[in-house]
Formats: structure tokens, C-alpha cells, sequence
């Protein structure tokens, strides 16, 4: 192995890019988390034409089981390798697809370095016919290793695409093309030839980001989401989630971040209730920013901006990890 590749540290948490179906049709019935990490690395020689691979593994299951204790084991053995390491030019993270938009969001907020972390996944496990995982595995590790991927927060790459932790979904359930960015755009390419950015995000993450896990007590605040929809039994499901604990609620609201009466009606008795609970409207809609209005902010409804509801929530948690002044709140959301 050439002694003058950089270093990329792979951190395995399992998901379809390390699954096993039962024949190379297997495309939707296999068992995720089924091989090891080095077991994936092993079986692509071609990462070590860009870098020397470490693996470490973190966790084998499908990403439908990731929890908060696994995106604070990430974020703390990604604090540990940068701080202690600087030898290595960055991070990967193999992760399953349905839930790698979360724990990228997550790990943008908390991890404090600006050397890359990237995550990969695979629409295909690696048993499949024309399985995807090995060119995106060997395309995140280049993105890793690339020195222009510094600062520009945590990274998805998949289907040849380099999208940003903040702006990325998932918006297919089998499509390789899944990972769009929205209107933003994805923000470059990994070609044969190089890696090439295009844009940045401007938001606060990373180094920028005043999120840090020693802040953080060992349970991140409950935040659940709440979907709008005609006639929906909003009032109930609030009152079951404050009586469950819960300190914060993001609507996943119709159109700009509408609610209707009802809804309106039942945080107004949350909020009566006196229980601190904080209140951010996000939309089901895909794309577009959700702005402050007259009258919810009257009400106390924080807008979360252009942040799916799934990625508000993250937010929301962090945030009130550190305070629940709705001022404050208002300021995070239209930072980060």
C-alpha cells in the first residue's frame, strides 16, 4: 500500500450497504446489517488506490434502529479521531439510507472539526445484481480524502452526488437517484477524473455550530413531530404528548406552515397548560421556507425555516438542550 495516500478512517453502523439477500435478485428482501465493515472494505481493492482504510465498527442494524446513543457514539469517536489524529484526512460513515439524512444533521450540529465526514449508503445490497454499494463507498472515501471537501460540514454521497447534511432527503424508496437536495441542489460530483464542489452551504455547522456534546446530558429532550392533514386529531395527540413528557412539538404543517383552526386551538391549550412546551412549524411540502406570521408568532410557533420536519426536530432537540427562550429559538432557527 502506498505509505503517501491519506488516511480514511471508515466507521461501519451496518444498514443495506452491508446487507445480504438471498440471490443476486434480492433486491428488497434481504437482511441489512449483515456484513462487517471490513468485510465491505475488503471486497473493494479499488479504495486503495485513493487512501489507506481503516475500518472501525460501530453498530451492524439497519438504519430504521438507529438511536441517539449511536449518533453520540459517532460524534464522540469522530471528536476522538480528529482531536488525536491528524494524520487522517477524514471520516466515513456507512450507514442505512432510510434514516442517513438524521445522523449526517445530527453529526453537522456536534462534530467540531472541519476535516470531512461522509456518509455513504446503498439503494442495493452488495449480494444484489449491479449493486451500487461499492462505487459510492469508494467515491465517499475519495470525497474523505479530497483536501476541498475541508469545511464544507458533513457530507451524503451517493449516486455519484455530494450533497449536504442540512439540504439532503431521501426521496425515493428504491431509486439509486434517491438523495436530492431540493431546489438547493446537490452541492458537487465525484467523477473519474476528480472531485468538484460547486457550493457551500452558508449555514452554521461544524466548526461554526455552538452545539457540543459536553453540554449535552446523556438524553437529548423529546421532540416529536405532528403531521397536518385534513381533520387530523391534533388535539389529542398533543395532549398524549405532553402528558408523556414531551418538550417540544414540530408540526409538519400544510402548504407554508398553515394550521387550522383546531390545531391553532390545541397549542393555544398546550400552551395553557403551562408545561413549557415549545412549539416549531416546519412543512410537509418538500421545499420553501416556512417565515414568521403575525399570528403565530403570537401564538409562540417558532418557523423552522427551509428544515424538513425530520431535521427541525434534530434541531429543536439540540437546542433546547440549551434553552427554551423562544427568542433564542428564533435566532437558532434562522442561523442554522
Amino acid at each position: 500500500m502506498n505509505q503517501h495516500l491519506p488516511i480514511a478512517v471508515v466507521l461501519s453502523t451496518g444498514g443495506t450497504i452491508a446487507g445480504r439477500g438471498g440471490s443476486t435478485m434480492s433486491l428488497s428482501e434481504y437482511k441489512a446489517g449483515s456484513l462487517l465493515g471490513q468485510e465491505l472494505v475488503e471486497a473493494v481493492p479499488e479504495l486503495e488506490q485513493f487512501a489507506r482504510v481503516r475500518v472501525e465498527q460501530i453498530c451492524n442494524v439497519g438504519s430504521s434502529n438507529i438511536t441517539f446513543a449511536h449518533w453520540r457514539t459517532l460524534a464522540q469517536r469522530i471528536d476522538a479521531i480528529f482531536a488525536t489524529e491528524p494524520q487522517v484526512a477524514g471520516v466515513v460513515i456507512t450507514h442505512g439510507t432510510s434514516t442517513i439524512e438524521e445522523t449526517a444533521y445530527f453529526l453537522d450540529l456536534t462534530v467540531g472539526h472541519d476535516r470531512p465526514v461522509v456518509l455513504v449508503g446503498s439503494q442495493r445490497p452488495p449480494t444484489a445484481l449491479s449493486a451500487d454499494g461499492p462505487l459510492n463507498l469508494v467515491n465517499a472515501v475519495r470525497v474523505a480524502a479530497c483536501r476541498d471537501s475541508r469545511g464544507r460540514g458533513v457530507l451524503v454521497v451517493l449516486n455519484d452526488e455530494i450533497n449536504a447534511a442540512r439540504d439532503v432527503t431521501k426521496s425515493n424508496t428504491y431509486r439509486l437517484e434517491t438523495f436530492r437536495s431540493g431546489e438547493l441542489g446537490f452541492l458537487g460530483y465525484v467523477d473519474q477524473d476528480k472531485v468538484v464542489f460547486y457550493r457551500s452551504s452558508d449555514k452554521r455547522h461544524t466548526v461554526r455550530s455552538e452545539f457540543r456534546l459536553d453540554t449535552i446530558g446523556e438524553a437529548l429532550p423529546k421532540v416529536e413531530i405532528v403531521y397536518s392533514c385534513v381533520e387530523a386529531s391534533t388535539p389529542l395527540i398533543i395532549d398524549a404528548l405532553q402528558k408523556a413528557g414531551v418538550r417540544g412539538i414540530v408540526f409538519a404543517a400544510t402548504g407554508a406552515g398553515s394550521l387550522s383552526e383546531r390545531e391553532k386551538e390545541a397549542v393555544r391549550q398546550a400552551i395553557a397548560r403551562s408545561l413549557g412546551t415549545v412549539f416549531v412549524r416546519a412543512s410537509r411540502v418538500g421545499n420553501g421556507r416556512v417565515i414568521g406570521r403575525a399570528e403565530f408568532d403570537q401564538l409562540g410557533i417558532v418557523p423552522a425555516d427551509n428544515l424538513s420536519p425530520q431535521k427541525a426536530r434534530i434541531l429543536l432537540m439540540l437546542a433546547l438542550a440549551r434553552t427554551s427562550d423562544l427568542d433564542e429559538l428564533r435566532r437558532i432557527f434562522s442561523q442554522y
